[in-house]
């Protein structure tokens, strides 16, 4: 869940101006899981997510990801199952998620103990270099590390620095936030590649983006500010992002959002790189039945921040030989 600071995560732009983003991990999880396949059956591969595959080589795998995971750590002979508590195409970083857990999934499967900074590099590489999907970098790393962190970026690399909030400061901000399901989705990287063109030219709104990141921390931090500062400073950034590209939002979006707006809002964004998914508002305690009755026709999501972010949930070590003159099975 991405505050503030989104689209500074992209290379071509904080490799020359550098970039920051706000974020944090919530309670809404996705379940890879990953054995070894027995070999009683006529393919070698079983793969289950919104698909079935049943392939005996890794160019048959159709879904990008897993193929190329696949390849680069050397899998073999593996039944793998993916679940997720959010739909795909939200918005919320479920691919990035997807991807991180499936490498600790199969760094686990050959017994590597895999730290968050690598699982973080590696889902990077996989995602936009052997993928060749357009994107940021902060879904992967944010998966990655879990928690309410602050993650800057140079021309260097990144840096994740934990947010200290006070346990009642961050109660209230959880308490204050309300999402939405818009039912509209789309692929995070075609968004970023139609918005790609005029990126360009709104190098001044990202750098103003960029510099709110700094603010709504200080309003985190600062035990004398009005935590109300950072709904304010949601309205800001999402006006802002509006401006990045026609698929940032639509005219059913932006309704949405207005009445939002009108019914008490202080604030709010569209998740993701924009185009639909879910809908954030920051809504004080009094305001909130007035704002869920607004949005009474779309599907309310009730979320808890989490400070873990990946982890194995269970590991069975397994007894594994490849077989004999295997070539790309």
């Amino acid at each position: 869940m991405s505050f503030f600071g989104g689209g500074t995560d992209m290379k071509a732009f904080f490799s020359k101006y550098g970039g920051a983003v706000l974020s944090t991990t919530f309670d809404k999880y996705c379940y890879v899981t990953v054995r070894h396949l027995p070999r009683f059956f006529d393919y070698k591969t079983h793969l289950t997510y919104s698909k079935t595959e049943y392939v005996n080589s890794y160019d048959e795998i159709l879904h990008p990801a897993i193929r190329n995971a696949m390849k680069m750590l050397d899998m073999h002979e593996i039944r793998l199952t993916y679940e997720s508590d959010l739909p795909a195409r939200s918005g919320l970083g479920t691919s990035s998620s997807f991807a991180v857990g499936m490498l600790n999934a199969f760094h686990a499967l050959k017994g590597e103990y895999m730290d968050k900074r690598k699982l973080a590099d590696e889902a990077i590489y996989l995602e936009r270099v052997l993928c060749g999907e357009a994107g940021g970098w902060q879904d992967q790393i944010a998966a990655a590390y879990g928690g309410f962190n602050r993650i800057s970026f140079t021309a260097e690399g990144y840096e994740v620095y934990p947010v200290i909030i006070s346990p009642a400061v961050k109660q209230r901000l959880n308490d204050n936030l309300l999402m939405f399901f818009t039912g509209f989705t789309r692929f995070s990287s075609e968004i970023q590649r139609i918005n790609e063109a005029v990126k360009e030219a709104k190098t001044a709104q990202l750098k103003e983006m960029l510099s709110l990141v700094d603010d709504a921390e200080r309003i985190l931090t600062d035990r004398r500010a009005d935590l109300d500062d950072f709904g304010r400073l949601l309205d800001v950034t999402w006006r802002l992002k509006r401006q990045m590209g026609s698929s940032v939002s639509s005219a059913e979006i932006d309704v949405l959002y207005e009445k939002g707006i009108r019914a008490g809002a202080l604030g709010g964004k569209l998740l993701g790189a924009g185009g639909g998914g879910f809908l954030l508002f920051y809504v004080r305690p009094e305001e909130q039945a007035a704002v869920r009755e607004s949005m009474k026709d779309l599907l309310y999501i009730p979320f808890r921040f989490e400070n873990e972010g990946t982890r194995v949930v269970h590991y069975t070590p397994e007894a594994y030989e490849p077989r004999e003159g295997r070539t790309g099975d």
